[in-house]
């Protein structure tokens, strides 16, 4: 599909969209390997925190990549790192029953926010066919 350089706002809003959505169902799936994973293996409970976060990051730096196109990737990669980390921490919560806000929140949006900036400038330079 070729898209115009001129992009409206409301494709520009659909990327960001789509980027997010793509990114939050790509964690929801790591997660869901993950569990499988330490299921059946006796892997420490100090992993968890930091490959939930691996797969979150890697979740939302592929949706952008995989959404984005056009110009304006630093910007779109950001705003849709910002959504998908606010919908994982939305579905996540939802899954475990706790809603409560902490420092790791905080810094889990900080690297949804850079991982999508760096994918969205990646994505808005890629050659495709």
């Amino acid at each position: 599909m070729h898209y115009e350089t001129d992009q409206t706002g409301m494709s520009r809003a659909f990327e960001v969209a789509k980027a997010s959505v793509v990114a939050l169902l790509l964690s929801l799936i790591g997660a869901f390997i993950f569990a499988v994973i330490l299921r059946f293996t006796s892997l420490s409970d100090k992993v968890i925190l930091p490959v939930n976060q691996v797969i979150k990051t890697a979740a939302i730096f592929f949706g952008v990549l995989l959404c984005v196109r056009g110009e304006k990737g630093l910007l779109k990669g950001a705003l849709a790192g910002l959504f998908a980390t606010m919908l994982s921490y939305l579905a996540f919560s939802a899954i475990g029953g706790d809603f409560s806000l902490s420092w790791l929140a905080v810094l889990e949006l900080l690297f949804g926010v850079f991982a999508g900036a760096l994918s969205g400038i990646f994505a808005v330079n890629i050659k495709r066919n």
